[in-house]
């Protein structure tokens, strides 16, 4: 029997996020980023509710671009503030901008985001086999010490369970149900 997780209920683009993009294993550092500020503008929403404004986000952030972004000043705050399109809270703008710095900072001098971050799974996706959405974890004591060493570089909206959907999402653990087709299929991703 193989059912699709149930989470996304029958909302077309969750199902559609659901079967081309939830739990693929992601290294780009760029694609990381944007991902770890789309989860923080997430913090006490629906993904469903970024999933929707998505495309207004990336417009709005030039395409997460983090070298522009790390140069945000307060009209450009404003701008966003003032934009019914993007989630209008300074603290998360605020911390959009801050997470821009911290990701130039680690591709600088460190290991970059990317490695940083699957650091924390040595390298590959942890293939978790829960048959419901009851076994599934909120947090873990990789997304808490994940979550610590990302506020350690300066980010911000990073607690861990968001570093916890941030891992589900991108890959860094899959966590499809076994009866989902695409646990089988994220799984033969991994490298």
């Amino acid at each position: 029997m193989h059912d699709r997780c149930p989470w996304p209920g029958q909302d077309p683009l969750y199902i559609a996020y659901h079967d081309t993009e939830w739990g693929v294993p992601e290294y780009d550092g760029r694609a990381l980023f944007e991902k770890l500020v789309l989860d923080g503008f997430q913090a006490g929403l629906a993904w469903i509710t970024i999933l929707r404004k998505r495309e207004t986000l990336r417009a709005a952030f030039h395409q997460f671009d983090p070298g522009v972004i790390a140069r945000y000043g307060e009209p450009d705050v404003a701008r966003l503030l003032a934009d019914p399109g993007v989630i209008r809270s300074r603290a998360k703008i605020l911390a959009a901008i801050g997470n821009a710095q911290a990701y130039l900072r680690l591709e600088e001098s460190g290991p970059g985001l990317s490695a940083f971050l699957w650091d924390f799974v040595d390298g590959r996706p942890v293939q978790n086999r829960f048959a419901a959405m009851s076994e599934v974890p909120a947090q873990t004591p990789v997304s808490q010490a994940m979550s610590k060493a990302l506020k350690g570089a300066g980010f911000k909206f990073c607690g861990p369970v968001i570093t916890y959907a941030f891992m589900q999402a991108t890959g860094m653990v899959n966590d499809h149900l076994v009866t989902c087709p695409r646990h089988s299929a994220v799984a033969a991703m991994a490298r």
